[in-house]
């Protein structure tokens, strides 16, 4: 258990950033899901529109740090590829 003010305080700095963080991975889930219904849909219009919305959200997220960039651009990789194979 925390003793110090400065442990007691990072723990609460904690708690707030967990929840911010994990709605800002949650949007861009609902984004990739957009694209992947799309592409299970065989709507090849509509995925493109929302691989387009999903990019800069993937993005943000490696600017805020709650995703590693490496992992962004995997999961656009792999969603640009599927788009392209739909053609």
């Amino acid at each position: 258990m925390a003793n110090t003010p400065q442990a007691k305080k990072r723990i609460r700095r904690n708690q707030r950033r967990a929840e911010i963080n994990g709605a800002r991975v949650g949007r861009i889930r609902t984004f990739v899901k957009k694209v992947e219904a799309a592409l299970a849909a065989g709507d090849k219009t509509a995925a493109t529109a929302a691989l387009a919305a999903v990019q800069p959200e993937l993005a943000r997220g490696v600017a805020r740090g709650v995703l590693h960039r490496n992992t962004a651009s995997r999961k656009f990789s792999r969603l640009t590829k599927r788009l392209s194979a739909l053609a």
